[in-house]
């Protein structure tokens, strides 16, 4: 015997049960929703059903998701703008550069007005974000000894400039000394 079709409650009970362990923007939320509806939708064709009949069914389905998708908003429980700066405070934390979380959060749906409100401009942010990058990839500052090398210079520009950070960034993170460096990484963590 197969499931029945989503209907509005069960398609809300999976919403809810999607938001209780993962944030969602609202568009990833629709997108999380037509997935389940299409799965059913296989597994109602792979059962024996009636393909024309299941086709209607799942176009139904995936009509009553933006109502479904408009209600979690109306209660708060999809907010794309609160999802937006839990990313930018974890991703900066994970030392990537604002353009990089700026597409993140475009990959995920959020608006380019409400990613530009909470990116702002915190060239210290970006410059701690930079560092963080660098000690990871044990350059600049951190570094185990001193190169003055061109060539290894304009390896670790690249590899910066290859996260996203600008070239004035960049620099400044790589020529900053360790202690200030550590400084403005932990004042970045809190």
């Amino acid at each position: 015997m197969t499931a029945p079709p989503p209907d509005a409650a069960s398609l809300h009970e999976a919403a809810l049960n999607y938001l209780a362990r993962y944030a969602a923007t609202e568009r990833g939320l629709r997108r999380i929703l037509k997935r389940r509806i299409d799965r059913w939708a296989r597994a109602e064709s792979s059962g024996g059903g009636d393909p024309e009949a299941t086709a209607q069914q799942a176009a139904a389905a995936r009509d009553l998701v933006r109502g479904v998708v408009t209600r979690l908003v109306a209660a708060g429980a999809v907010n794309d703008a609160e999802f937006a700066a839990g990313r930018v405070r974890s991703l900066a934390r994970g030392g990537r550069s604002q353009r990089a979380i700026a597409a993140h959060l475009a990959a995920k749906g959020v608006s380019s007005e409400a990613i530009r409100a909470t990116l702002g401009d915190d060239s210290e942010g970006e410059l701690a974000a930079a560092l963080i990058s660098a000690r990871r990839r044990r350059i600049g500052p951190f570094r185990g000894c001193d190169v003055t090398e061109p060539a290894q210079r304009h390896k670790e520009l690249g590899a910066l400039a290859r996260l996203g950070f600008t070239r004035d960034v960049a620099e400044r993170a790589l020529v900053m000394d360790r202690d200030a460096a550590e400084t403005l990484i932990s004042k970045a963590r809190r």
